[in-house]
């Protein structure tokens, strides 16, 4: 008997570990899902003279990129970026996140530019206000404004064609 109840907790305590193995460290939950998205306006790198707010985009469903230079998997998406932005399916808005703003320019005249427009996060504030965890991350918005889906990590073909896309055209069918 005095054995029973250290047994108990270790079984108990094996189990969580043993679940949480399973699980896919991508999948984080995210407390913004089904909530408005957190409001800024932080200026766009192409011109620094002008501000991005979310609510530019409102009544369109868009994604939300947050990218930097220096971030190896973001130099890993980018081009399935590129590809998405050039069919049109959807716009996508970057966040450029504590990054040297030359840099980001010059690596969207050499890689491509996927975006609508970018806006820049020197201090990472907006970052962390939309729950950041590590760059590359993919929201996406609705055309009211809500978050309906975080991705991190970077967005794969199978990411898009499985969860991303038919999401989108869902929200956009759900605007009609």
């Amino acid at each position: 008997m005095r054995f029973a109840i250290p047994l108990i907790v270790f079984a108990a305590i094996a189990t969580f570990l043993y679940m949480g193995l399973g699980r896919d460290p991508r999948e984080v939950p995210s407390p913004l899902i089904g909530k408005p998205a957190p409001e800024f306006a932080l200026p766009v790198l192409k011109q620094p003279d002008q501000q991005f707010s979310p609510a530019q985009m409102q009544g369109k469903v868009w994604l939300f990129n947050i990218w930097a230079t220096w971030c190896a998997a973001c130099r890993v998406e980018h081009p399935l970026l590129v590809q998405l932005a050039r069919s049109g399916e959807v716009d996508i808005v970057g966040l450029n996140y504590k990054d040297d703003s030359d840099s980001a320019r010059q690596w969207l005249v050499d890689l491509g530019d996927p975006y609508l427009m970018t806006a820049v996060d020197v201090d990472g504030r907006v970052g962390i206000d939309w729950g950041f965890y590590g760059a590359p991350e993919t929201f996406v918005i609705d055309g009211e404004g809500v978050v309906r889906h975080k991705h991190i990590g970077p967005v794969s073909p199978q990411d898009l064609t499985e969860t991303i896309l038919p999401l989108v055209a869902q929200l956009r069918e759900d605007l009609k």
